[in-house]
């Protein structure tokens, strides 16, 4: 298929392309690479996927790779550009459109609310009524296990009201559900809405947990622990979070379906809690960490975990466990930062 990848330079867009170039679909990857975060750490992605910076900083021309010639290509691009995000859908002919491209981070939406509606309200309608007009057989779009709020339920269930968002990019994240919705009924568009749980593992992001502890503790600087440790996460590794995706890509739409609308939790099933993620962290970083202990933050809440059974009964099984996604990362920011 010739599958569009939104946020290609991004920390699930990177692996999930890389995926499919090696499965031998046609891959577009897109993304604006701003500057929320290091955009050194994007180009260095995109590097891997053989795109070279200087073809990667201009924007909205076509850039094919040297390593995957036959089947990737890179444009620079802001979702919210009602001109051009059109026109590459009317030149590409895209079969499967997957938007992972967000502003993303929880805590960065109370100092910057405006990001979060350009990039994931008005750019995510762009690609909606881009899919709309140019009759793309599947949009698979990320979604995030915070929508869930503070919810009371032991595991989160795709069935669970939604009605509380904790923080405005929980709340983006639950309009992107609502407007894929509204599209599925009036349109016919058939849409998948992906419920990310924690995700980490090589090349993810430098404001999530897991670089932010590894980076403080190979620095011999202290860590911020928040609600004093007393957190939980359904920390899922980056493999299982794209083989969820693939299975997505490949479903059948159920025809009992009407409108052809779905939402999927992806997560590991087995949470953990903060202080035993810091911990597999400690153990294969060769020492132990010094910890400033802290009250919750605004907008973040104190577990989640995802309950997986529908898309176990398309084949979905998570299979990395903390300690050696732990290690995994740790390996690669070794070699990545350290080794330089």
């Amino acid at each position: 298929m010739k599958i569009l990848v939104t946020g290609a330079a991004g920390f699930i867009g990177y692996h999930l392309s890389k995926k499919l170039i090696r499965e031998g679909h046609i891959v577009v990857g897109l993304d604006n690479i701003n500057d929320y975060y290091d955009v050194n750490l994007k180009y260095a992605r995109l590097n891997e996927l053989g795109i070279q910076r200087s073809d990667a900083e201009s924007w909205n021309v076509l850039s094919e790779s040297d390593k995957f010639k036959e089947n990737f290509t890179f444009v620079r691009m802001h979702l919210e550009n009602r001109d051009e995000l059109p026109t590459l859908f009317r030149n590409e002919r895209f079969d499967v459109v997957c938007n992972l491209a967000a502003q993303a981070g929880v805590r960065y939406s109370l100092e910057n609310p405006e990001a979060y509606i350009d990039s994931n309200v008005v750019g995510f309608l762009n690609i909606l009524e881009s899919c709309r007009h140019n009759s793309i057989k599947h949009l698979l779009y990320a979604s995030s296990s915070s929508v869930y709020g503070e919810s009371k339920e032991p595991v989160f269930s795709i069935a669970d009201r939604v009605d509380h968002p904790m923080s405005l990019y929980a709340a983006t994240k639950k309009s992107n559900e609502l407007m894929a919705f509204t599209y599925s009924h009036l349109y016919g568009v058939q849409t998948t809405g992906l419920r990310f749980f924690t995700v980490y593992g090589p090349w993810g992001r430098p404001d999530m947990a897991l670089f932010l502890f590894t980076d403080a503790i190979a620095k011999d600087n202290t860590i911020k622990v928040f609600n004093n440790g007393e957190m939980s996460r359904d920390f899922t590794y980056i493999d299982d979070i794209v083989a969820g995706i693939e299975i997505l890509i490949n479903k059948e739409p159920a025809k009992e379906n009407t409108p052809p609308y779905w939402l999927a939790n992806i997560g590991n099933g087995e949470p953990q809690s903060l202080m035993e993620f810091i911990e597999a962290i400690e153990k294969h970083m060769g020492k132990e960490a010094e910890k400033v202990f802290l009250p919750m933050q605004p907008g973040d809440v104190p577990r989640t975990s995802a309950d997986t059974s529908e898309l176990q009964k398309l084949g979905y099984k998570s299979t990395t466990g903390i300690d050696r996604g732990v290690e995994a990362f740790i390996d690669w920011y070794k070699a990545f930062y350290l080794s330089k």
